[in-house]
């Protein structure tokens, strides 16, 4: 039941992140966008979901351990995973004060503004830290991949979620 679908979450969440900072770390900031789409996209989604079933701490000690899980598995991507890390964080942290705030829309409108701010805080501090730079066309490209690809992902998961989440 429910939390069965909380530790699904929980999983996913930890092992999109984790797959992407080993990408980045295997094949390079060309890959950012790939990623921004399908697994950065599917995370802020997730977040979401998971900002209605985890506390604030909780959420940061799984963005942490995904960071050390990260280091773990190729102690060379530890400067992607740190960035990532720190992104995600900064990203989080933004993210929930959006989703929070906005209590009288649904889930749906929520997870798009929410995300849309994140993505930004997220590409920004994850450029600058992975990469050294915030070239604007990687950062732009990031921004626009994380947005598309988790208003996809929130749409999938509207459905599961809005009648639980307007009660939130």
């Amino acid at each position: 039941g429910g939390a069965l679908m909380l530790y699904a979450a929980i999983l996913i969440y930890a092992a999109a992140m984790t797959v992407a900072n080993l990408s980045i770390a295997q094949f390079g900031p060309w890959v950012s966008p790939i990623n921004a789409f399908v697994l950065i996209g599917l995370d802020l989604a997730l977040r979401d979901w998971l900002h209605m079933r985890l506390k604030a701490w909780q959420m940061g000690a799984l963005i942490a351990s995904t960071g050390l899980l990260t280091y773990a598995l190729n102690p060379a991507a530890g400067t992607v995973a740190l960035a990532s890390s720190v992104a995600f964080t900064a990203a989080a942290i933004v993210d929930w004060g959006v989703f929070a705030a906005m209590r009288r829309y649904t889930w749906m409108q929520r997870s798009m503004l929410s995300n849309t701010v994140a993505a930004a805080v997220d590409s920004h501090v994850f450029a600058l830290m992975a990469f050294g730079v915030t070239f604007a066309p990687v950062v732009a490209w990031m921004f626009l991949a994380k947005v598309a690809g988790g208003a996809i992902w929130a749409a999938l998961l509207a459905r599961a979620v809005q009648r639980e989440a307007d009660a939130f």
